[in-house]
């Protein structure tokens, strides 16, 4: 299992969000509360220059939300191909 951080992920593949990186426990309630949970399938869809913010697909609403490269490095993720999904 490949494991990687949100904002490392590669654009366009099909990820899945395996927790969060708890050395940085300010981050928690404001992920939560935007429906980024473990075991929820995302994709980004574009992200800006310069380590701009992420624009990611997530969920089965296909929910769309842009992230700070901080927050996309707060989540891990799977990539779900490499997982043999």
């Amino acid at each position: 299992m490949q494991l990687h951080t949100l904002s490392s992920f590669p654009k366009n593949k099909i990820g899945k969000i395996i927790g969060y990186d708890n050395d940085n426990l300010s981050m928690p309630t404001k992920i939560i509360e935007m429906g980024l949970l473990p075991e929820t399938l995302f994709k980004i869809l574009y992200q800006a220059p310069f380590n701009g913010p992420l624009y990611i697909e997530f969920g089965d609403e296909k929910s769309r939300i842009a992230l700070r490269k901080e927050e996309g490095d707060f989540i891990i993720v799977e990539d779900l191909i490499n997982a043999g999904k």
